[in-house]
């Protein structure tokens, strides 16, 4: 049953935290980073709330989730889309089975009462209206008004956060009033090939080797060439390729080939040449060129005419 709570004569019915056995592998300056956000120097000092920023699937909740084990934090996370509405963010009305209206506060809200940490998810799909609600409490006032609920919270000394951010096109721009006080940015990159090892055998201890020295290669390979290709990749793949070789022994696949078709089921055929996939996208984002300015389109490059550029 989940707790309750009574906030200037309003009860509010808590999120359960999330079950969290994170464990960060590799990569310790990430973690450190985000820790020394997390810390106060003196009773005046307040914690930052930094934005996490990194490809999809490069391990940045994943590294949140282990900051506030390492804290020994209660952890909940909120993921952010789209249509999240404010009230959405703090607190939700919610119809009882007696007729009458009942309010749940949200995972970001309960860890503000309970003093825990709150990662929200992917925060830059969020719209302005939703950001905006949460102005207060990301600056030196630290507190949220719900006005669904009619109440203010304020957050308790311990409430900690991160909002981890995608770097893709699939997002909203974030306007600089909110960014001002998500910081700083940490940027989590991709790991080198030991730690990425550890990581795939984290999560995959039964992969067979030959597997997952195809898949480790695969990762790195992508890596130097720019290509957004992360662990949670490498494990879907690995995962795929694991099922496909234990499915049907009467008909059995190679294990080259059960790791390519994994590849081609995961991220697309054309993922089996990343040498031409880096190319074409490198092309397609303009290659080496750069912008065109309108002395470009009037003038020859080697004309004497042809003004410099600015």
């Amino acid at each position: 049953m989940s707790d309750k709570i009574i906030i200037e004569g309003v009860t509010l019915t808590l999120a359960t935290p999330v079950n969290n056995p994170s464990r960060w592998i590799g990569q310790e300056e990430p973690l450190r980073q985000l820790a020394a956000c997390w810390l106060t120097v003196d009773p005046a000092d307040l914690p930052l709330t930094p934005r996490l920023v990194g490809v999809p699937g490069v391990g940045k909740t994943a590294l949140a989730m282990a900051a506030a084990s390492v804290r020994g934090q209660e952890l909940y996370i909120y993921q952010c889309t789209a249509d999240t509405r404010p009230e959405d963010l703090l607190v939700t009305p919610v119809l009882a089975s007696d007729g009458k209206i009942a309010y749940h506060a949200s995972p970001l809200v309960t860890a503000m009462i309970r003093g825990g940490v709150c990662v929200l998810d992917e925060g830059n799909r969020m719209n302005e209206k939703s950001w905006a609600s949460l102005a207060p409490l990301f600056d030196q006032r630290r507190y949220i008004e719900s006005i669904v609920a009619g109440i203010t919270v304020q957050a308790h000394a311990d409430f900690r956060a991160a909002v981890t951010m995608n770097q893709d096109d699939s997002t909203y721009e974030i306007p600089d009033y909110i960014l001002s006080r998500l910081q700083p940015t940490l940027q989590v990159g991709f790991p080198n090939r030991k730690d990425e090892l550890a990581i795939l055998q984290y999560h995959l201890p039964f992969a067979e080797s030959q597997v997952l020295a195809l898949t480790v290669d695969f990762l790195q390979n992508a890596h130097q060439m720019k290509l957004d290709f992360s662990a949670r990749d490498g494990i879907n793949i690995l995962r795929y390729a694991i099922k496909r070789l234990a499915q049907d022994r009467a008909h059995p696949l190679s294990k080259d080939a059960a790791w390519r078709e994994a590849v081609i089921g995961c991220l697309g055929e054309e993922a089996l040449d990343l040498a031409e996939l880096a190319k074409r996208r490198k092309q397609a984002l303009g290659g080496d060129h750069l912008p065109m300015g309108l002395q470009d389109f009037f003038f020859d490059p080697d004309d004497p005419l042809r003004p410099d550029d600015e």
